[in-house]
């Protein structure tokens, strides 16, 4: 594949080289080294500190899709309920995979360029009494964040219901308190903020899910209770990816010794960058609030002179990927991911220089 000089795209993100590093080394066996393990353990309790959860954490291989699958099977059996909060493509996605596997769902649906209203997803999981809340911090297609997660997580707990969030595209970028939003299961990839490549999922799992969980008692794949104890028994369903957890642990490191904090202000000021210099040339941003947009990547419609493939090509000629979209977004709104590595000021200024020159073309 092509590379760019300039690369904004939403996921996955340029592997910084301390990262890329850990693909050099060669491992044994991941099963039977307590190397391995004392590296998994020591992961695990730094994801424990960027989420602020006591959860029990657990990191899989396979890209992020495979864990929102997880979440699913692990806690609904076919005929079971689950209320998807969707504001986009991803929150309706949870109703359409549930649906997939015989669970019974709705969505409490909100436009695409705006977020969720608590007070109607309270009324909607009282009326229908389901079993699993999901909903979406970062909707990445639209460029939104979901502020009331807090809010959401307490509706789960008032109607008895699980709440399983997808903050794929958000954490390590944003401050988020998994605790203290009430979530369940928490959903992580590794190749957003985190800047790896999409070889690793992480979940947060608490109590009252693994209570769910082992009720259900899915064992496909995808099952979380194979990793329950793992590294205490020192036992995997299959042989991990030693490079890339290698490569998670220093990506964590790095953002520990920048501080989370620090870390946030970094995206956030990517982020305003990003759509100040959009608005001066004529840019519209395809969220209706800019308090609603998302600190790790910036939604804009496509400009009404061009086609989204004039543009995008016009784009790459002078060395600059940005993300294209989805569904009913596709061709209409294009987005630039300033998040993990990408959440560079200079980088960014870069790249939104070359879309002034092809705008003004």
């Amino acid at each position: 594949m092509e590379r760019y000089r300039i690369g904004l795209i939403p996921g996955p993100v340029r592997i910084p080289p301390e990262i890329r590093g850990a693909w050099t080394n060669d491992y044994a066996s991941s099963d039977l080294e307590e190397e391995f393990f004392t590296l998994y353990r020591e992961n695990q309790t730094l994801i424990q500190r960027l989420l602020h959860t006591q959860s029990d954490i657990i990191i899989t291989s396979g890209e992020a899709m495979s864990i929102l699958w997880a979440a699913l099977k692990c806690t609904l059996r076919p005929g079971e309920k689950m209320l998807a909060v969707s504001s986009g493509l991803f929150g309706e996605g949870f109703a359409d995979m549930a649906r997939a596997f015989g669970a019974e769902a709705e969505i409490c649906a909100f436009p695409y360029d705006e977020v969720p209203d608590p007070q109607r997803v309270r009324e909607h999981a009282l009326r229908y009494r389901p079993k699993v809340i999901t909903a979406v911090h970062c909707e990445t297609p639209s460029g939104t964040l979901t502020p009331c997660l807090a809010e959401i997580g307490k509706v789960a707990r008032e109607v008895g219901a699980l709440f399983v969030v997808d903050f794929v595209s958000s954490v390590g970028g944003c401050a988020l308190d998994v605790d203290a939003c009430g979530i369940d299961i928490g959903l992580l990839g590794s190749q957003k903020v985190l800047s790896l490549t999409p070889c690793l999922s992480v979940s947060s799992v608490s109590a009252r899910a693994w209570d769910v969980i082992g009720d259900v008692k899915y064992s496909g794949y995808e099952s979380y209770l194979a990793w329950r104890n793992v590294p205490r028994e020192h036992y995997m369903p299959y042989t991990h990816d030693w490079n890339a957890v290698k490569a998670l642990n220093i990506s964590l490191n790095m953002i520990m010794r920048e501080g989370v904090e620090s870390a946030c202000k970094r995206h956030d000021m990517a982020a305003r960058l990003c759509r100040d210099l959009g608005r001066e040339m004529g840019l519209r941003l395809y969220p209706k609030s800019e308090a609603t947009c998302s600190p790790t990547v910036t939604a804009f419609y496509v400009p009404e002179k061009f086609s989204w493939p004039e543009f995008d090509g016009a784009l790459r000629e002078k060395g600059l990927a940005v993300g294209g979209n989805y569904g009913c977004l596709a061709g209409k709104v294009f987005r630039i991911g300033h998040m993990g590595s990408q959440a560079d000021c200079e980088l960014v200024r870069e790249g939104m220089g070359v879309i002034r020159e092809v705008l003004a073309r």
